[in-house]
């Protein structure tokens, strides 16, 4: 598939887990294999400081040496995308500068939260970004965080007016998906990536240029070879490796709901992945979240060799 409006970015650009060590540290040995993991699988990008980054649960200082580890590691190899998570429009700017500075190619910005604001507000709050940081930003919608889902007439008017280069969509809004990626197809470089990890087949038969999936730290080979099968109009190659993917999602059911929170199983299920691939050391969350046990990382195990990627591990 050719995209008409040369996008800036494309392909898979998974938001990068930040793993810690059992006494609850920043793991940095783990950072650094689970970032050479990614770009292995060919990844297009790495979105640092993500929800599954555990972002909110990072104070100032870790965030900073996340990234600035993962800079290093990466070494320009592939663009670095960042998220600036403030509440409000001073703090991103204030957030997004310190980021830039300790070398994020972009920016990842949510409509603001905790404050109650509009459309009108909204547009105003990534234009005034893009306005005092001159840097490339994609809009992340996900409104199950922000409690304000990107309204469509706003995203387009930010596309057109060059306030932003791409949407994160993660908003569970198919219709509204749709919508934007038709709205903007004459927007030069403009991109419109899916969050979802288990429609992304559909998503880019539907024109998104993209994939941003949690899911992509266990497997990113997986998201690979489901892009490119896309590009190539293999559809029917597409839709076996999506359903194969969504079959390595189930890990994120694996955990007991009356012990580990519904956040918590998401990323503790994509960490004990990367324990039992022989990425990472351990799953330890970010407090308050707990980790999952060793009946939890058994499933988790059964998936994985279901699905291939313990052999694909051995090897």
């Amino acid at each position: 598939m050719a995209y008409q409006n040369n996008p800036k970015y494309t392909g898979v650009i998974p938001p990068v887990v930040t793993p810690r060590t059992a006494d609850g540290s920043i793991d940095t040995v783990g950072l650094d294999a689970v970032v050479e993991h990614l770009i292995k699988g060919g990844v297009s990008g790495l979105f640092v400081l993500g929800s599954s980054g555990e972002v909110p649960y990072l104070t100032n200082s870790e965030r900073d040496s996340v990234l600035r580890q993962i800079v290093a590691t990466n070494a320009g190899r592939i663009p670095v995308l960042v998220g600036a998570s403030e509440q409000t429009t001073a703090r991103v700017i204030d957030e997004g500068s310190r980021l830039i500075a300790l070398g994020a190619d972009a920016l990842v910005v949510t409509t603001p939260f905790y404050a109650i604001a509009n459309g009108s507000e909204i547009e105003a709050h990534f234009t005034a970004i893009h306005e005092a940081l001159k840097v490339v930003i994609f809009a992340y919608d996900v409104p199950v965080r922000t409690h304000h889902k990107l309204p469509l007439d706003v995203a387009i008017r930010l596309a057109e007016s060059g306030a932003i280069v791409g949407v994160k969509d993660s908003s569970g809004d198919d219709v509204s998906f749709r919508q934007l990626i038709l709205a903007t197809k004459h927007v030069q470089g403009f991109s419109v990536f899916t969050g979802h990890e288990v429609v992304v087949d559909g998503a880019l038969l539907g024109g998104a240029h993209g994939v941003a999936p949690g899911l992509g730290n266990v497997d990113p080979a997986g998201y690979r070879r489901l892009f490119d099968l896309a590009q190539a109009g293999s559809w029917a190659e597409a839709a076996a490796e999506q359903d194969r993917l969504a079959r390595v999602f189930d890990i994120v059911y694996t955990p007991d709901a009356s012990r580990v929170s519904p956040g918590a199983a998401g990323l503790g299920a994509f960490k004990t992945a990367l324990v039992e691939l022989g990425v990472i050391s351990s799953n330890a969350m970010s407090a308050p979240m707990v980790n999952l046990d060793e009946s939890e990382a058994a499933k988790i195990r059964e998936i994985l060799a279901e699905t291939g990627l313990l052999a694909v591990a051995v090897k």
